[in-house]
């Protein structure tokens, strides 16, 4: 924050920290090993898109260039009640007790930086990586691991029916978590994202 910052009162937003989505593997670990949540190879990026080919452009250039290898995962965009746009990415587990997560964040960060390089950052609100209870099989309960981008900060979010969510596990898995990623602090910015894919 700058001398002129000060004096007008003005702050400045917080960067956002993409690298932090690599973290993420290490705190799926934690959060297998404490809380016995796995994750299931599905994750999500939100943003509102902007209008005009610009923007139609670089979202399929990223949809298909995701889509382009072998074995690659499956690849979908929807919009929500709200107007935002989730680009969901499906990472196909060869084995379910053991996703590959660790490229499940490649591809979440992949988007987010093409994002933000072709000046759609100021869109893009947060991505989702979900996991489950692994001691319910596949009925587990569904749990997401929430990064919001203006923010550069983590946190939990666990639907447990229309509109209703879990608090208490999602305090757990904050108190797992946060010795491995950057936590939001702020529980008013631990938004409800009702519907999300994955979850």
């Amino acid at each position: 924050m700058g001398f002129w910052d000060v004096i007008t009162g003005r702050t400045r937003p917080k960067q956002a920290n993409l690298d932090a989505l690599f973290a993420v593997p290490t705190a799926a670990l934690t959060m297998q090993t404490s809380l016995g949540l796995v994750p299931t190879g599905d994750g999500a990026v939100c943003y509102r898109a902007a209008a005009g080919a610009g923007f139609a452009g670089t979202q399929s250039d990223i949809v298909e260039l995701l889509g382009a290898s072998e074995g690659a995962p499956t690849v979908t965009t929807s919009v929500d009640e709200f107007g935002f746009t989730w680009l969901s990415v499906d990472h196909e587990p060869l084995d379910p007790d053991n996703p590959d997560i660790t490229g499940l964040v490649t591809d979440l960060h992949a988007v987010n930086t093409t994002l933000e390089m072709n000046g759609f950052g100021p869109g893009l609100l947060c991505s989702l990586i979900a996991f489950r209870d692994s001691s319910a099989g596949a009925d587990g309960r569904s749990v997401g691991l929430i990064y919001l981008y203006k923010q550069g900060t983590f946190y939990p979010f666990v639907p447990t029916g229309p509109q209703q969510r879990d608090n208490l596990l999602e305090i757990n898995v904050r108190s797992a978590v946060e010795g491995d990623l950057p936590v939001e602090k702020d529980l008013s910015r631990w938004l409800a994202v009702w519907g999300a894919p994955g979850l």
